[in-house]
């Protein structure tokens, strides 16, 4: 999403020959490619260490019980985190690289740099909540050895705040440019008390 934002912002004129439908295929597989690396890595560990015993066993469905021993946490924390550091850097160097094209097509307009500036600011704070559920299974893991009940709110929270709420932003972010769905939102937000030219 970063990189494409990146293309189509800092590179207009390559923006249809980079964003191909072959170009776009290949990103997603190997976004796939990587993103699968950590359930690959904890499923061979698990599978490679278990014992028979462990699979006729009831437990509470989580990936935190595949983790048997402490050097497969410490290999998933050392996954999680090198994908957090690239991802950061990545997020960071083309949001500061947009800000400049940004500021520059704006020009002298202060109204516009600043709207702009709002867009980017939103899409920052929604790469951040992106970023934040790596972090969600740490968090996870040491509220499971507290409280189980407190394990699944968490997990629940975690789920609404880290994982739904990043892809609800952007339809909402556009959505409330728009005049007529800003009002139809207001009105419903407000249970109807609000009643202010909905067409």
């Amino acid at each position: 999403m970063t990189l494409e934002r990146y293309v189509a912002i800092c590179m207009p004129l390559r923006h249809g020959e980079l964003s191909s439908m072959r170009n776009t295929m290949n990103c997603i597989l190997i976004i796939h490619g990587i993103s699968s690396l950590p359930c690959i890595l904890i499923l061979s560990t698990f599978f490679g260490s278990a014992s028979l015993s462990f699979y006729k066993q009831y437990q509470f469905c989580s990936v935190e019980l595949f983790m048997i021993y402490i050097w497969q946490h410490n290999l998933r924390s050392a996954v999680y985190q090198f994908q957090f550091l690239i991802m950061c850097i990545i997020i960071v160097f083309s949001y500061v690289k947009i800000m400049k094209v940004a500021k520059a097509a704006s020009g002298e307009d202060k109204k516009s740099s600043r709207k702009g500036l709002r867009t980017v600011v939103l899409h920052g704070f929604q790469l951040l909540l992106c970023l934040i559920q790596l972090w969600c299974p740490f968090i996870e893991v040491a509220l499971l050895q507290i409280n189980l009940s407190l394990f699944e709110i968490a997990r629940y929270l975690n789920f609404l705040l880290f994982y739904l709420a990043p892809r609800c932003l952007s339809p909402l972010i556009y959505g409330l440019r728009d005049e007529v769905f800003f009002q139809a939102l207001k009105y419903y937000a407000s249970f109807g008390l609000y009643k202010r030219n909905i067409i």
